[in-house]
């Protein structure tokens, strides 16, 4: 069967490298339509620019990019309000307007915490696109978006709690917590190795977060070795989108 066109939305530019990079790299090597859906950042921004760099790497499509600010840096996009502050009906059409115009498979997105640390742009991204996958496949919700279309499944990017003796001597260094799931939560584990060195090659293309020494920065810094032991393996919930199950008539069970 062909592989599934998958399109990724996530809160800031090096989101989609570091939680689906090798996910997204390997379905665009197998002849997938992929893209990814950037909240937050202004599409003439340097951050922009990188982002689009990333994604030529990993093999997606040109930047799909909301705009919003990103909300501990207010100006990554002048004049625009904070992804957080945004009217939430808002938020949920311009994604929908997306959804309906690439017509993805499966979407992929942070999981309710955020990811492991937990940033509120992230937790944000995750609210909004559970509400947007929904959405874009009801004929009357926001007809001016394009034509209903339904993915089949959004999968969580997560790590399990057995991923702490990997990532959390790291992230301690920056002062972040990590926040994990039940391994039973985790439905989908794959392994990217084969596609790790494109992987890293796009986190490594958002200069401005190595330079600053955020997480890709703390990626640059790793040996090789360190690099796959924390790269990978990805980790995903999947929630099915379309029905099935038959139809019921009695109380639910």
């Amino acid at each position: 069967m062909p592989t599934p066109s998958l399109l990724a939305v996530f809160a800031h530019p090096d989101d989609e490298c570091l939680s689906a990079g090798g996910v997204l790299a390997r379905h665009a090597s197998e002849g997938a339509r992929t893209a990814v859906v950037t909240a937050t950042w202004s599409a003439d921004s340097p951050r922009a620019a990188e982002l689009a760099e990333a994604l030529h790497i990993l093999g997606a499509d040109t930047p799909r990019m909301l705009g919003y600010a990103d909300s501990r840096v207010p100006h990554s996009a002048p004049g625009r309000p904070r992804w957080c502050d945004a009217p939430l009906d808002e938020t949920v059409r311009g994604l929908v307007a997306h959804l309906r115009d690439f017509r993805p498979e499966i979407v992929v997105t942070h999981d309710a915490y955020g990811g492991p640390t937990g940033h509120e742009d992230h937790v944000h991204t995750h609210r909004v696109t559970a509400l947007a996958v929904h959405a874009a496949g009801l004929e009357r919700l926001y007809p001016d978006a394009g034509e209903p279309w339904q993915p089949s499944a959004l999968y969580l990017s997560t790590h399990p709690h057995a991923a702490v003796g990997a990532w959390g001597g790291h992230l301690a260094a920056v002062g972040k917590a990590l926040r994990t799931v039940p391994g039973e939560r985790v439905t989908a584990t794959v392994d990217v190795t084969p596609w790790l060195d494109r992987k890293v090659a796009a986190i490594l293309a958002h200069r401005t977060e190595v330079t600053r020494g955020a997480a890709p920065g703390l990626v640059a810094a790793l040996p090789a070795p360190e690099r796959e032991r924390l790269l990978g393996t990805e980790y995903y919930t999947r929630h099915d989108l379309t029905p099935t199950a038959p139809a019921q008539t009695e109380l639910l069970s």
